[in-house]
Order: structure tokens, then sequence, then C-alpha cells
């Protein structure tokens, strides 16, 4: 919808969930009574992965696709922290929000949302290239090390690339209860440091290989959503010593206010994405380049395996802002 000159919002009361009213105002601003009405809003949050204004940017074709397809009045916003979406989620600032698995889990948890859609993604399992909603993680050791088990490395050292990774930090710290390496006390976090002489956070997948590549450390975790090229690499440089998962892919939460008619016609848009290229890129400029599509699915198929890793290591989520 084009809008011009004053965007003035006021609340419609036309359904829970559907957000604010918009209207474009030329020249002075007219009493309430003359607005005339407009087109529903629905307002989509995405987790911040980048800065706000780029994601912003890019999700121009998104909102213009969504809006031809449902006669909403589609607004993208991008919060300073996972925290601002779920509470936007929570308390009906936002109708819905892509987001990634774990901060998808508090927002089911901690705003009532529901997790209804989750993203097929280009991943490679083992040495297979596939699309799928999940993939799996790999401890990961130079080819000429000694060691060929997680047992092997108590006492050594290790570089994960964050501590808010799925794929790279809860589910292997998963790994270390479930095989009895590391017990967690009723009320705490796992610490890493109890197992291994030195933990790195390297910042991402490409840094921790470069830790491993360069003997900074002795072990590492690669994943099969990153890259090709780079999963390969790492593959081709390291020998697997322990595999984990399912974990889960990103996926889309909704508001418990969110109109259902709304809603209906949202998804029913987004299952259209990734049909042809033209969508298909889409979303591989916005949120992943590896997107495939997305798939229907609920919050305990899709983050069930999340949930338990969760429970078992007492992690919790925390950003700087």
């Amino acid at each position: 919808m084009n809008k011009i000159y004053a965007i003035i919002p006021i609340v419609l009361a036309i359904g829970a969930g559907i957000g604010y009213g918009v209207f474009a105002i030329a020249g002075n601003t007219p009493s309430v009574e003359t607005i005339p009405t407009q087109t529903k809003v629905v307002t989509l949050t995405i987790q911040p992965t980048a800065q706000a204004s780029d994601i912003e940017s890019q999700a121009k074709d998104l909102e213009f696709f969504l809006e031809q397809k449902t006669g909403y009045d589609v607004q993208i916003y991008v919060p300073t922290s996972y925290a601002g979406v779920v509470e936007a989620l929570r308390f009906g600032k936002a109708d819905m929000a892509f987001m990634s698995a774990w901060p998808s889990y508090l927002a089911v948890q901690k705003a009532g949302a529901t997790l209804e859609l989750a993203e097929v993604r280009e991943v490679v399992i083992g040495n297979t290239l596939t699309a799928e909603t999940y993939y799996y993680s790999y401890w990961v050791v130079p080819k000429d090390s000694p060691y060929n088990t997680l047992e092997d490395l108590r006492g050594k050292s290790a570089a994960f690339p964050s501590p808010l990774s799925t794929s790279g930090y809860v589910t292997p710290m998963k790994t270390l209860v479930e095989t009895g390496l590391v017990t967690v006390e009723e009320g705490k976090e796992i610490d890493p440091k109890s197992y291994f002489s030195d933990v790195i956070f390297a910042g991402g997948y490409g840094q921790a290989w470069e830790a491993l590549k360069n003997n900074r450390v002795d072990v590492s975790i690669i994943a099969g959503d990153v890259n090709e090229k780079l999963y390969r690499e790492v593959q081709d440089g390291t020998k697997v010593i322990h595999e984990q998962g399912p974990i889960p892919s990103h996926g889309v939460v909704f508001s418990k206010e969110m109109d259902s008619e709304a809603k209906a016609k949202i998804k029913s848009a987004l299952l259209e994405i990734g049909k042809d290229e033209d969508t298909k890129q889409i979303m591989r400029k916005l949120v992943s380049a590896i997107f495939v599509g997305f798939e229907e699915t609920t919050a305990d198929e899709h983050l069930g395996n999340l949930q338990s890793a969760l429970e078992m290591t007492g992690l919790k989520y925390t950003e700087k802002v």
C-alpha cells in the first residue's frame, strides 16, 4: 500500500491481533471522524540477525508479495532484540514473527504464541545435500588428532560458534549430559568448563573452524545448515567423533491474539513462497541463503528435541542488546 505524507496510527476495533490502522494523509491532519476506513494491518516482526535498517530494506519484496496475496497492509519491523519480538507477540503489538528455533520456543512458552510453520532449508545430512525442516550437528577434530571419542576430550579445549546457537551449543551440551560426561545441578546451567580445560565462543562456525584448523583448540562443532562449501571444507579436514540431532530449523510463530481469518490468509500466502525461483529469492535475501519453503507443523512436533535439550542443560537465552 502506498503511503504519502504523514502516517497516523490509530487502534482499529475490527478484530483482535490485526494490529494498527495506518492512514495516508496529504496535507493537514483531519479530525478522526473524517478519516476513511482503510485496509486491515498485519504486523510481522523479524528476529534481529543484522542491522534493523538492512533487514527492513530487504523485506520490501516480501511485504509487497504478502499484500498482493492477502489484500492486507503488511508492515514489517525489526525489534532490537529477541525479547522485543516475544513481548510484541505477548501484548498483541505483533501478529506474527520469523524466529530461530530457541527464540521460537521462548515465544511459545512466554507469550502463548503458536508455532505453525517451519522453514524448509537446503541442509547437508552426513554427505547428502537435501531439503528438510531439521538437520544435524557434529563434533569434529583434526584428521590426525589422537582423540576419537568425546570421552577422550576431557580436559582438552573446545570452540563453539555461539552460546546462543541451538545446533552449535545447546544440542552439543545436551550430548554431554546424555552421555553422562557432565552433570548439571538442579536450577543451574551446564558449564562446559567443568569438562573442557578451555572454551572459546568463536563468533560463528567459520571462526570456530579457523580455531580448530590453527590448533587453538582440540575439538569444535559443525552443523549441516551452514554454507555447503564451508560444511564440505570442514568435513574434508576433520573426522567426526559424534553426531547429534535432529535439530529444528527456524519457524513462523503467531500471536494468540491474531484474527483467525488473517492468520489463515497469511499462512496460505507463506506456503506459496518457494514454489518458484522468484519467491524463493525473496526469502533467500531476507532470512536465509538456503531457504527452500515453509511446511506446516506444531511446536510439539518441531521443537520437541530442543525442549528436552533445554530441560537437560538448564540453559537460558541471554543476549546483549
